[in-house]
């Protein structure tokens, strides 16, 4: 640039390039984008109270910006979050019913010690 032109202004710059904080990966899991950070981690800790800040650190596989960004998606998105909250109540609620029909011999063993435990001779 000659100094002889005045310098752009800023509506002349082109605008910035959009960047992807939450993708979906090929379960149909959101994530924060670029990792395995499931965006249900973010959502908790931001429901909690939890700064952005502490979320991070909680999750050090995420940049600040990337926390920012997840919790931009949070709040520019509400029915869609609301929606997939309540979907995966449903699937915990399906398989937790199914896990108590049929516990693990592990869990038989647990429940059977506790049980004893709570016996007084």
């Amino acid at each position: 640039m000659s100094s002889d032109q005045p310098p752009p202004k800023p509506w002349d710059m082109p605008p910035p390039e959009a960047k992807l904080y939450v993708t979906v990966d090929e379960h149909g899991v959101p994530r924060v984008a670029g990792t395995r950070v499931m965006l249900d981690s973010v959502l908790a800790g931001f429901r909690q109270g939890n700064t952005p800040e502490g979320i991070q650190r909680d999750y050090p596989a995420l940049t600040l910006e990337q926390v920012y960004g997840a919790i931009a998606y949070i709040l520019g998105n509400p029915e869609t979050i609301d929606e997939y909250v309540r979907r995966q109540a449903a699937v915990w609620a399906y398989w937790k019913a199914k896990s108590e029909q049929n516990p693990s011999p592990a869990v038989e063993r647990l429940r059977a010690i506790k049980a004893k435990a709570g016996k007084t001779p």
